[in-house]
C-alpha cells in the first residue's frame, strides 16, 4: 500500500508521501522502461485520491511558515489593482459591449449598451463615457459570471456570441476545469433561456449572419478538436449537422466567420502546414471548398474578402518563405497546381521580420509583424493593394525599447482598429488607431484607456534592460532583466530566471502586478527568450524544436550562466520558473544543473513528456507530434526524447527545493505527471531539500477560477520563491503606499 504519513517525525519534521512501486515495462525500438509510478494514472482511484490529498497536506505543513508573506504578496495585488473596474467598450454592430468587474467579487459582468450613428464615422466608433460603478442609462447585462458561478466548484466562459441585430447571445460555460463546456442561448428581449442546451462543445462559438444557426467545434477522446458542427436554433441537437469531421490524429480544426462575415472559414492545421476551407453563406449548397490542399505542406491562413468588387483571398503563408510573407490570390487560380498559381507579393519575405498574420477591413490590411522582438503592428490601405501603386504601410509609433503592440479587436466597416499595448513597467493601455487616410496619412492613434494601478505605482522605480547571453554554440540568446531601482550591481541580490520556449510562442514584453512584489523584494527578473520560443524568428523556434529541443534547455542555463556572472545577484540566490512546456524545461534543467538553482517552481509541468506522446490515445498527444517528433515510429526521435525528458532523467544528484504545482482536472498536462516526477525526484535526490507538489483539486490547466484565486496561487508561487531565496523582506522604501 502507499505509505502517506500523518505523523512528523520525532525531529518534528514532516515526511512526504510514498507512493508504492507496481512496475510497469515499456519498450518501444528494443529499448526498456521500468516505470513504478504509471498506476498513478488511475484518476478514479481512492488510493490515487488519498495520495494526492497528502501531498497537499505535506507541502501545507513544509511551507506554512510562508503563509504570512503569501498573505502579504496576495494583499499586494490587491492593494495594487482597482478591483471595481471595467474594460473599454467594444463596439459590434448596434451595441458597445464591455465587462464591468466589482470589488469583493470573483467574476467579470458582461454588459452593453446602445450605440449612436451619425455622419462622423470616428466619432460613432469613439466607446461611450462608461465609469467604473456607476450604472448607465439603458445598461443591460448580458452575463453576471458571479450569478453563474455561484454553487459550482469552478467557473469559465469558453465563448460568447450575439447575433448581428443583437436580440440572441449564445456563451460556453465550464463548470469543472476540463474544458469541456455547455453552451445556452439567451433572448436578449426577454432575458430569457432558449430550450436549446448543448453539452460538451469546445471553445469559440458563433451565429449564422441570419442569426438561425450556431456554429461549434467538438472534441474528440484524446481532447482534440475534430468536429464543426451547426446546430440550427429549436431543433433537438441530436439533428445537429456536421460541417466537417478531420480525422488526422495529428491535426486541429477551428473556424472563424471571415471579416465581412460572407464565409465560414475552417483551419485545420499542425504546427508545419495547414488547410483552409471556406463555406459561402450566399451559396451554402456549394459546400466547403478548399484553399491550398494540406498536401502542398504548406501553412498558411486564408481571409476572403472583396477588393474593387472582386472575390480575393489574402494569404498570410511560408511557402518559399520561412519567416511568412503575404499575398494576393484571385479564387479562380485555385483550380491550377500550386507551381502555376500566380500570387502577387502584399508584404515580402525578410529574415528580419517575422510576419504572423493578417486581417482586413473594408479600407485596409493589418498586419502583424515581429521585428527585433518586439510584436508590432503595420496597416496597408486596399486601394492599390498588390499593384505597382501599393502604399507603404504605415505602423503606430512608441517609444519604449521593449514593449509589445497589437491588434485587439477590429470590426469590418469601423474607421478605426482596436489596439492594445503594454510593457514590463508600462500598465496595459488600449488604443483606438483611426486609420490613415487622406487628411491624416500616418493614422491617428487615441488612447482610449491606461488600466489604473494604485498603492502609488512609479514605472521610474523599475529598471527593464535588454541583455544577452551566449549559449554553448556561440548564438546570442536574448533576456529581459527586470529589476527595482535601488538595487545595486554588488552581486548580492536574489534572482529569478523565467522561461517558456516552444510552439513558437513569445514571451512578449508585459506588465503585471503580481511580479512587482517580487522586484520589491530585491529580486532580479530575468525572462530567457530561448530557442523554440518565437521572438527571433520561425529558425529561433526550428532551431528549438524535435531534434534541436536541447538548445531550449542549454540557453535556459546560458541565461542563469549570465545573471550568476552579471554582477546583479548573488549566484546561489537564484530560482528558476516555468509553466507547462516551461515545466518540461523545469524539469530539464533541474536534471542538467541542480546545483545552480536554490529552488524551482514547476507549474503544470509536462515532465513526463514522452510516456504521453508515445500514446496516441492520451489527451493532445498526436498533435504534438510536430513538436517534438514522432518517437512511436522514429527510433531517433525516441532516442533522443529518452535522453531529455524529465521522468526519465531523475538521477542521484542534489536536487533544489522543488515545487510542482499541478490540477486534478487539467486536460492538457495531467495531473499525473508531476504527481509521478515528485515521487522519483524523492527517491533520487542526494539532497535535503524538500519536493512538493500542490495540486488543485477543483481546478483546469490555469489553475482554479476566480480572479481573487488567482492571486492567491500567485502568491503561493512568489513566497515560495521569495522564501527559498531569502528575499522576504521589502526593500527599504518599496511596496504599495
Amino acid at each position: 500500500m502507499t505509505h502517506i504519513p500523518s505523523q512528523p517525525t520525532a525531529l518534528n519534521e514532516p515526511q512526504p508521501p510514498v507512493a508504492r512501486k507496481v512496475p510497469f515495462l515499456r519498450t518501444h525500438h528494443g529499448d526498456s522502461f521500468v516505470d513504478n509510478y504509471e498506476w498513478l494514472r488511475q484518476k478514479d482511484s481512492a488510493e490515487v485520491v488519498d495520495l494526492l490529498k497528502a501531498e497537499n497536506a505535506y507541502q501545507e505543513s513544509v511551507t506554512a511558515h510562508q503563509e504570512p508573506l503569501r498573505e502579504a504578496i496576495f494583499q499586494e495585488i490587491k492593494g495594487r489593482t482597482q478591483e471595481t473596474d471595467l474594460s473599454v467598450p467594444n463596439r459590434k454592430d448596434g451595441w458597445w459591449y464591455y465587462t464591468r468587474s466589482v470589488e469583493g467579487k470573483e467574476y467579470g459582468i458582461q454588459c452593453r449598451v446602445r450605440a449612436q450613428d451619425t455622419e462622423d464615422r470616428v466619432a460613432d466608433w469613439t466607446p461611450p463615457a462608461v465609469e467604473a460603478g456607476v450604472e448607465v442609462p439603458g445598461e443591460e447585462v448580458l452575463l453576471d459570471g458571479n450569478v453563474e458561478a455561484e454553487g459550482k466548484p469552478f467557473f469559465s466562459v469558453g465563448g460568447a456570441a450575439v447575433t448581428v441585430d443583437g436580440t440572441l447571445y449564445a456563451y460556453a460555460v465550464d463548470n469543472s476545469g476540463d474544458e469541456r463546456f455547455t453552451l445556452r442561448v439567451k433572448d436578449l428581449r426577454t432575458g430569457a433561456l432558449l430550450p436549446d442546451v448543448i453539452e460538451n462543445v469546445f471553445y469559440g462559438i458563433a451565429f449564422s449572419p441570419d442569426g438561425t444557426r450556431i456554429f461549434y467545434t467538438v472534441v474528440d477522446d484524446s481532447w482534440r478538436p475534430y468536429q464543426v458542427k451547426s446546430h440550427v436554433l429549436g431543433t433537438p441537437v441530436a439533428d445537429d449537422e456536421v460541417l466537417y469531421q478531420e480525422d488526422d490524429v495529428a491535426m486541429w480544426l477551428g473556424f472563424e466567420l471571415s471579416a465581412d462575415r460572407r464565409h465560414l472559414v475552417l483551419s485545420i492545421g499542425c504546427s508545419e502546414f495547414s488547410e483552409t476551407r471556406l463555406l459561402r453563406f450566399d451559396a451554402p449548397e456549394g459546400g466547403l471548398s478548399t484553399v491550398i490542399s494540406r498536401a502542398e505542406r504548406i501553412l498558411y491562413e486564408a481571409e476572403p474578402f472583396l477588393l474593387d468588387g472582386e472575390e480575393r483571398l489574402l494569404l498570410t503563408h511560408n511557402r518559399d518563405a520561412v519567416n511568412s510573407m503575404i499575398s494576393l490570390v484571385d479564387p479562380g487560380e485555385l483550380a491550377k497546381p500550386v507551381a502555376e498559381q500566380h500570387w502577387t507579393t502584399v508584404v515580402g519575405h525578410s529574415d528580419e521580420v517575422r510576419v504572423n498574420g493578417a486581417g482586413v477591413t473594408a479600407t485596409h490590411v493589418f498586419v502583424s509583424v515581429r521585428k527585433d522582438t518586439i510584436e508590432r503592428v503595420q496597416v496597408l490601405a486596399l486601394a492599390g493593394l498588390g499593384t505597382p501603386a501599393q502604399a507603404a504601410p504605415v505602423e503606430p509609433a512608441f517609444e519604449e525599447e521593449l514593449y509589445t503592440a497589437e491588434v485587439a479587436g477590429s470590426d469590418y466597416d469601423a474607421p478605426v482598429i482596436r489596439m492594445g499595448y503594454t510593457s514590463y513597467f508600462t500598465p496595459t493601455r488600449v488604443y483606438d488607431f483611426v486609420l490613415p487616410t487622406a487628411g491624416k496619412p500616418d493614422g491617428e492613434l487615441l488612447l482610449r484607456k491606461e488600466s489604473p494601478v494604485l498603492g502609488g505605482y512609479t514605472p521610474g522605480d523599475y529598471v527593464a534592460s535588454r541583455e544577452w547571453a551566449v549559449a554553448a554554440d556561440g548564438t546570442r540568446i536574448p533576456l529581459s532583466v527586470l529589476r527595482h531601482a535601488s538595487v545595486k550591481q554588488d552581486s548580492t541580490a536574489a534572482g529569478l530566471v523565467y522561461g517558456y520556449g516552444s510552439y513558437e510562442l513569445s514571451m512578449d514584453p508585459g506588465f503585471a502586478i503580481p511580479r512587482l512584489s517580487l522586484l520589491d523584494r530585491g529580486v532580479v527578473f530575468v525572462i530567457a527568450h530561448v530557442r523554440g520560443g518565437g521572438e527571433l524568428g520561425r529558425h529561433w523556434y526550428e532551431n528549438g524544436k524535435k531534434l534541436h529541443k536541447k538548445n531550449t534547455f542549454t540557453d535556459f542555463i546560458a541565461a542563469t550562466d549570465w545573471l550568476a556572472r552579471s554582477g546583479w545577484v548573488d549566484p546561489a540566490r537564484v530560482a528558476a520558473m516555468g509553466g507547462s512546456a516551461g515545466g518540461l524545461l523545469m524539469g530539464a534543467v533541474a536534471n542538467l544543473a541542480p546545483e545552480k538553482y536554490a529552488a524551482i517552481v514547476a507549474a503544470v509541468p509536462f515532465v513526463d513528456a514522452l510516456t504521453t506522446i508515445l500514446d496516441p490515445e492520451l489527451p493532445l498527444s498526436a498533435l504534438e507530434w510536430e513538436e517534438w517528433g514522432n518517437p512511436i515510429t522514429d527510433a531517433d526521435v525516441y532516442a533522443y526524447m529518452k535522453s531529455y525528458t524529465p521522468y526519465e532523467n531523475v538521477r542521484r544528484a542534489p536536487y533544489p527545493k522543488i515545487a510542482a504545482v499541478t490540477s486534478f482536472n487539467d486536460t492538457r498536462v495531467l495531473y499525473v505527471e508531476p504527481a509521478k516526477w515528485v515521487q522519483r525526484l524523492r527517491e533520487e535526490t542526494t539532497g535535503s531539500e524538500p519536493v512538493v507538489m500542490k495540486i488543485e483539486m477543483d481546478g483546469g490547466h490555469g489553475g482554479a477560477s476566480g480572479r481573487y484565486v488567482h492571486w492567491r496561487e500567485r502568491a503561493w508561487d512568489y513566497a515560495f520563491v521569495a522564501d527559498s531565496l531569502g528575499a522576504s523582506e521589502l526593500l527599504p522604501g518599496a511596496g504599495p503606499k
